[in-house]
């Protein structure tokens, strides 16, 4: 709208409502305008969370298809971020030493192949074995599904 559109929209406004109730009804609108937003920014947000979970979900299971064995680094970080997800579920309060972000933690060695167990990383707490984490991903995403 422009100035003047504006200016025409609020004269009606004064002339319909009052100079007494246009303060009121001003308030409402921006209110409801800024609810509004908000709602828009929840959405997105937990939008952007299902779409990450997905594709975490995916990246395990194509991990778990290789049997954890020649992962390339995106899975090697998928699964850093499922055990730090898991840990954080573990101890939600943070109790244990900070890890450093996992971008910092994988190197381009860490992408040649191998062994699950030395893919465990033994300064963080015991988490669940990867086919745990899927099995829980799964279920979750299975009560997604059947609320929506």
């Amino acid at each position: 709208m422009s100035f003047w559109e504006l200016v025409v929209v609020g004269v009606v406004a004064l002339l319909v409502l009052g100079s007494e109730k246009l303060p009121g009804a001003i308030r409402t609108v921006t209110g409801t305008i800024r609810s509004i937003r908000e709602f828009g920014h929840q959405m997105k947000s937990e939008l952007s969370d299902e779409l990450r979970v997905h594709e975490l979900h995916e990246k395990l299971r194509q991990a778990e298809e290789k049997g954890l064995l020649g992962l390339s680094a995106d899975e090697i970080n998928a699964l850093a971020e499922l055990r730090q997800a898991a840990a954080d579920v573990n101890n939600p309060y943070g109790s244990s030493p900070a890890t450093p972000p996992v971008a910092a933690t994988v190197s381009p060695a860490a992408a040649l192949p191998a062994p699950a167990a030395a893919i465990a990383q033994p300064d963080l707490p015991a988490t669940p074995a990867p086919a745990a984490v899927s099995a829980s991903i799964n279920q979750t995403a299975q009560v997604n599904e059947q609320k929506t």
